[in-house]
C-alpha cells in the first residue's frame, strides 16, 4: 500500500474492529510527521467547501449585535464542555451542563468527578477566549498549559510523563519515553505553525496530539480544545462535536493509532466543522 493509501484509503470500519487478530501498527511512528508534511489533508474541493461554510458564518456572526453573539458563545461553550466531556465517558446530560456552568447547580447522583471535568473544559475554554491570538501560534507549553486547566484537581500529573500509558481495546502502544514524547510534540508544533491551511492546522491538532498521548491523562479532550483554540485564534469557527456519537469518534481515532490511516477522523472533522458552521450564532 502506498504512503497515501495508508493516510486516505477507506476501511470498513465495522469490520474492520470485528476482527480482534486485526494487524495493527504498534507502536508510534515518527514518519508520520514527513508524511502529513507532504501531503495536503483536504482535497481542493472539501477546502473550497469548508471554507464557503466558514464565510457563511462569519457574515451570520457580523450580522448579530454584540450581546448576543455573547450568548451564542456561552452557549458553544456549554455544548462543547458538554460533548467533550461525553466522549470521555462522563454521564451529565446537555441541560444538567447548563445548570452546572449557568448556575454551579451539580447534578444528582453524579459523580464530583463528572462535574469537575466539566468544569475544566470551561475554564480551558474562557482562557482561549480570552487570549485568542495566544495561539496563533503554537508551542509545546501552550498546549501543557491547556492540559493542566482542563485536569486540574483531578489527579492527573502535569506536563509531559514519563511512564508508558496503555490505551483500551488496542494493542497500539504510546511513546513511554519523556524526550521522545517532547520531541513528539516539538514536531507536531513545527508541522501545524509551518501549515498555511487554517483547517489543516486545527486537524493536525485533533489528530496529533491525541496519537501522542503525552499525557498520564485528558489527551483526547487537549486535543480538540487546542484544536479550536487554534480555530478561535485565526477567527473561525469552533467545533463542539454535538452531533458526533462516542463509539464512532472513538473508532476514528483507533484507526488512525492502529493503522495511520485519516480517513474516518477527517470525515468526523468535516462535518462537526460543517454542522457547528450551520447551527452557531
Amino acid at each position: 500500500m502506498s504512503d497515501y493509501g495508508r493516510l486516505f484509503g477507506r476501511f470498513d470500519v465495522e469490520s474492520y474492529f470485528e476482527n480482534e487478530n486485526r494487524k495493527v501498527l504498534n507502536t508510534f511512528n515518527f514518519r508520520i510527521f514527513e508524511l502529513l508534511e507532504q501531503n495536503q489533508v483536504f482535497r481542493d474541493e472539501e477546502i473550497r467547501k469548508l471554507y464557503d461554510r466558514e464565510r457563511e458564518f462569519e457574515l451570520r456572526m457580523k450580522s448579530l449585535p454584540k450581546i448576543a453573539r455573547q450568548k451564542e458563545m456561552e452557549k458553544l461553550v456549554i455544548d462543547i464542555s458538554w460533548k467533550s466531556s461525553q466522549i470521555e465517558g462522563n454521564t451529565y446530560s446537555l441541560l444538567e451542563t447548563e445548570a452546572l456552568l449557568k448556575d454551579a447547580r451539580e447534578a444528582k447522583g453524579k459523580s464530583k468527578t463528572e462535574a469537575l471535568m466539566i468544569l475544566n473544559h470551561k475554564k480551558a475554554l474562557s482562557y482561549i477566549l480570552e487570549n485568542p491570538d495566544f495561539f496563533d501560534k503554537l508551542t509545546v507549553s501552550k498546549i501543557e498549559d491547556i492540559h493542566y486547566l482542563l485536569t486540574k484537581n483531578m489527579g492527573v500529573t502535569r506536563n509531559v510523563r514519563s511512564f508508558r500509558v496503555g490505551i483500551t481495546g488496542t494493542s497500539y502502544t504510546p511513546l513511554d519515553n519523556s524526550f521522545q514524547i517532547s520531541e513528539a510534540l516539538e514536531q507536531t508544533c513545527r508541522l501545524i505553525n509551518d501549515k498555511k491551511n487554517i483547517l489543516e492546522k486545527a486537524f493536525l491538532a485533533l489528530v496529533l496530539i491525541s496519537y501522542i498521548q503525552p499525557f498520564e491523562d485528558g489527551n483526547k479532550r487537549t486535543s480538540r480544545i487546542i484544536s479550536n483554540a487554534v480555530l478561535l485564534a485565526n477567527g473561525f469557527c469552533p467545533i463542539s462535536f454535538r452531533t458526533v456519537e462516542p463509539i464512532d469518534y472513538r473508532y476514528a481515532t483507533l484507526l488512525f493509532y492502529e493503522q495511520n490511516n485519516l480517513s474516518e477522523v477527517k470525515q468526523t472533522f468535516i462535518e462537526q466543522f460543517e454542522f457547528s458552521t450551520s447551527n452557531c450564532f
